[in-house]
């Protein structure tokens, strides 16, 4: 199947949900959101945290009042199974690049690459990809590098919580390198840069062969379908599920739940985090956030 290949219309929905998207590989984030806009029949569709079009997995998509809902999700952890390979570099950091160089790899050891994995865990200041889409000047750093363009992006601080070796294989008679590893990592953290890194510190080099996002925030590849599967049969993870799952939940009373249906102020929750505020009948009514000694709606979806 391919990003242009057409499918059946589910049929115009009103419903407003999260569908968790297992994307093949060669599509873009925007090639998924397109058939999902013709899939639940409305143009009101989006999706939270990028994808590369040679990445797999996890995808969240928001429709009609849900997509609301994403500018949250973008910043939640995710996890990700990659294969780096050692001994070459690319432009692009992965291996949709040219490669730059060649550096054999035969003397690196596992207690070494482990050593520099550990180096590369924690809370560390990253330097993104170059061919990323962060803007420089109001242009995409991407296209600046495109046009032969040599771009330096700034460091900036990301949390890698999780960065484990599961396998370790020599190739070419040991010339390179492939290692298997799950990340778990916060927003904005970029593997390819994570690639980049073990090889600089390892001097051989280093770019990303293979991707799969696992995890987002709370939905895994246990929950996600592909998109020959949501062409056969087309459903939702609804509003109400998708918003209990990403937040604290705060239970209303009535008078409560018609406050904020009008978007009136209640008392404070009880932690500092953005909470779902859930009335009698379990309608999600707003999202909650604490401000000036009372929690406020940041968004309101429903009345009571």
């Amino acid at each position: 199947m391919s990003p242009r290949s057409s499918a059946d219309q589910a049929g115009p929905t009103s419903a407003s949900g999260l569908v968790i998207v297992d994307k093949p590989a060669g599509w873009t984030s925007h090639d998924v959101v397109g058939r999902m806009r013709r899939l639940a029949g409305t143009r009101k569709v989006g999706h939270a945290g990028t994808l590369d079009p040679m990445a797999t997995g996890v995808l969240v998509v928001g429709v009609n009042k849900a997509t609301r809902l994403l500018t949250y999700i973008v910043g939640v952890d995710k996890t990700y199974e990659a294969t780096i390979r050692l001994g070459q570099s690319t432009v692009t950091d992965d291996a949709e690049g040219e490669i730059l160089e060649h550096t054999i790899a035969a003397t690196v050891t596992e207690e070494a690459v482990a050593d520099a994995v550990g180096q590369l865990t924690g809370d560390i200041m990253q330097v993104p990809s170059a061919v990323s889409a962060i803007k420089v000047a109001g242009e995409r750093s991407y296209a600046r590098v495109r046009k032969g363009e040599n771009v330096e992006l700034e460091a900036r601080p990301v949390r890698v919580g999780r960065f484990d070796i599961r396998d370790v294989r020599r190739l070419q008679g040991g010339k390179i390198i492939d290692v298997d590893v799950t990340v778990d990592c916060s927003s904005g953290t970029y593997i390819r840069a994570l690639a980049r890194d073990l090889g600089a510190a390892l001097h051989v080099g280093g770019h990303l062969t293979a991707l799969r996002r696992t995890r987002v925030g709370p939905y895994g590849l246990d929950v996600a379908r592909t998109l020959d599967e949501l062409a056969d049969e087309f459903g939702l993870l609804e509003l109400d599920a998708a918003a209990r799952a990403l937040f604290p939940n705060r239970l209303l009373t009535d008078r409560e739940a018609t406050e904020l249906s009008f978007g009136r102020r209640v008392e404070e929750n009880a932690t500092e985090d953005i909470h779902a505020a859930v009335a009698p009948s379990g309608t999600v009514v707003a999202l909650l956030k604490n401000k000036g000694g009372v929690a406020r709606p940041e968004i309101v979806f429903a009345a009571n």
